[in-house]
């Protein structure tokens, strides 16, 4: 049974501006209010890039900017620590996807090429690799529903087999009319955890991913936390989320998508 250490989080949805400033709500200390996102994210990107790019590479980027500063102060200066990363989205940009398509149905079929470079499934690691410099490997995967319990899976076995740091960031947004119709993502979200393989003491919580785990997959008593966990695939993490804010000692079954649970036991 592996370890890994979660040194960080960053995290950003309606109402869960930060880890720091959300803990107390995904305690249970404080009720859960939906509020919209902050206008000023990414800032790590340049001006000229954070211009012209989406709200998907935006939202991915900052959770990994937030876990990146809550784990080591200075680290943009420092190219040896930024991590490998792993991307886990269950559609990618849809916004800009939609929009091609739509293009594609005028006469002229004008496709923006700005749209088309932003349309690729690893354009946030493109961006993420612009803003540190960061040269490492990096990969982006989608499971459907199960996308971030298989970012989690494959951000581990990345760590321990290379026994090195990992980030992971999840995210997802709801799609644009009329492919909301079929699939509903009620509000944006992503997360990101910066994993360790390494003991060290700067850490959130242990996991120990408990393989063959099957069950139900954990559920949250707040009700609109559910609505939220159950309506973004990057928000099936909030389970393990909550037992890190809570620092307590438990077994945590995450949605994997297919009727499927990713088991884990988690420790302060």
């Amino acid at each position: 049974m592996n370890i890994l250490h979660v040194e960080a989080i960053g995290l950003m949805a309606p109402g869960l501006a930060g880890w720091e400033s959300s803990r107390a709500v995904l305690a249970g200390e404080q009720p859960w209010q939906a509020a919209p996102l902050p206008a000023a994210i990414a800032t790590l990107l340049p001006a000229n890039e954070r211009r012209r790019t989406t709200a998907t590479v935006k939202l991915a980027l900052q959770v990994a900017q937030e876990a990146m500063d809550g784990a080591q102060e200075g680290w943009r200066s420092r190219g040896d620590f930024a991590p490998p990363t792993v991307l886990a989205s269950s559609g990618g940009d849809s916004e800009v996807l939609d929009k091609i398509c739509m293009a594609l149905t005028e006469p002229d079929r004008a496709v923006s090429p700005t749209q088309f470079h932003h349309s690729v499934h690893n354009t946030p690691a493109g961006y993420w690799a612009i803003a540190t410099g960061c040269v490492l490997p990096s990969l982006s995967l989608s499971a459907y529903d199960g996308s971030f319990a298989a970012g989690l899976r494959e951000a581990a076995a990345w760590a321990w087999t290379e026994t090195t740091r990992v980030l992971l960031i999840a995210y997802d947004l709801p799609l644009p009319f009329p492919l909301s119709e079929r699939r509903m993502i009620v509000a944006p979200f992503a997360v990101a955890l910066l994993l360790n393989p390494a003991p060290t003491s700067e850490r959130l919580a242990v996991l120990r991913i408990k393989p063959g785990r099957s069950g139900a997959a954990d559920q949250l008593e707040d009700v609109e936390l559910e609505r939220l966990r159950a309506g973004n695939p990057a928000a099936r993490s909030l389970p393990l989320l909550r037992a890190i804010a809570e620092r307590r000692t438990g077994l945590v079954a995450l949605d994997a998508g297919d009727n499927a649970v990713l088991g884990m036991e988690v420790t302060p």
